[in-house]
């Protein structure tokens, strides 16, 4: 230091100028290296963890319960990673969650186990990941198998939608016609995953899932999507996943958009919002934020990962509402949305 300061000042002008130079036009290298750095340790250490944790039969579950939404959820953050069914660190890991999701498959096309007595949430984020799987395999007759099992899961899609275009907990007929709007995005993000790898999917499926959407927000005072046609006030999570849901459909410049990314900026953009829904509210905002990409992006995308990354636990997962890999495969999905590696997230 001593020496810098002994140079004449035409020498120190120039080494200012160098310093400034690298500072502005290498962030990454740079300023963001440090935190690139502890999102790469923590990522690293999350997946090892869900893989680690993956039972014998291939799937994963959240206290016994749920195991085909948990399967498609910590798949899709493996696969994130960029791991494949043939290739990457977590191909062995993806390979067995497939299998595990191929053998619950049902004939009239339900993917899910006999035990969820919430199956749809299952069956959506089982499709979800294994549409994401099927435009890497490489192999004549895996493809084959999944082309029927994704075929016949989207029929069911069809058939279990409600009147009023959404979904429920369960089937229209097995839930009397019930529907809400979690479960709804999910299937609409399962079927345009699907659509997007050439799997057929009527446009009615969809078109009447996004007509059940727009009679759901709240144009008037608070704003918002609310928890179904019913009613049930503006809920941030569900508008959150109301907005990734219509951009998966195509829905970019629909006139409810600005209104929902007004209220959801105001709702969750400041992190406050505390309720049990939080990640699972971020895991749909954190989509959103990113498919705007520019600096709505970057400014979330420091805020949200350093809140992740500092709640991470020392075995690399995250722990609360619904259990360790619930939380774990959303924040990992999120940390990893950089990457670019899946088709339904891409801007």
């Amino acid at each position: 230091m001593g020496r810098f300061f002994a140079c004449d000042t035409v020498t120190r002008l120039f080494l200012y100028a160098i310093i400034l130079c690298v500072f502005v036009h290498c962030p990454p290298v740079l300023r963001g290296q440090v935190f690139d750095d502890d999102r790469n340790r923590v990522v690293a250490k999350g997946l090892d963890w869900l893989a680690a944790n993956q039972s014998r039969r291939g799937g994963w579950d959240s206290n016994g319960m749920y195991q085909s939404a948990m399967t498609g959820m910590a798949g899709i953050a493996l696969l994130a990673e960029g791991s494949t069914t043939t290739q990457g660190k977590y191909a062995p890991n993806i390979r067995e969650a497939v299998d595990f999701l191929l053998k619950q498959s049902k004939k009239n096309g339900l993917i899910g186990v006999d035990n969820d007595d919430r199956y749809t949430y299952g069956h959506g984020f089982g499709l979800l990941f294994l549409s994401q799987v099927f435009g890497e395999e490489e192999d004549d007759a895996r493809r084959e198998e999944l082309i029927d099992v994704l075929t016949r899961a989207v029929l069911f899609c069809g058939q279990s939608q409600t009147s009023k275009g959404g979904w429920g907990y369960v089937s229209a007929k097995d839930g009397k016609d019930f529907d809400e709007g979690s479960t709804t995005i999910t299937q609409v993000q399962a079927l345009r995953s699907c659509r997007n790898a050439g799997i057929p999917v009527p446009k009615e499926i969809i078109d009447k899932a996004v007509q059940y959407i727009r009679r759901c927000s709240i144009q008037e005072g608070v704003g918002g999507v609310q928890y179904s046609v019913q009613g049930g006030g503006g809920r941030p999570p569900i508008s959150a996943a109301a907005i990734a849901c219509l951009f998966n459909a195509g829905e970019y410049d629909d006139k409810f958009v600005p209104n929902l990314l007004k209220y959801t900026d105001r709702t969750l953009g400041n992190l406050n919002h505390n309720d049990g829904h939080w990640h699972y509210a971020h895991y749909y905002y954190a989509q959103v934020k990113y498919r705007q990409g520019g600096k709505e992006w970057e400014e979330y995308r420091n805020k949200i990962f350093k809140r992740l990354i500092a709640e991470a636990g020392s075995d690399g997962s995250w722990n609360g509402n619904m259990g360790k890999v619930y939380l774990t495969s959303i924040n990992l999905t999120i940390l990893q949305l950089d990457n670019g590696v899946l088709p339904i997230y891409m801007r």
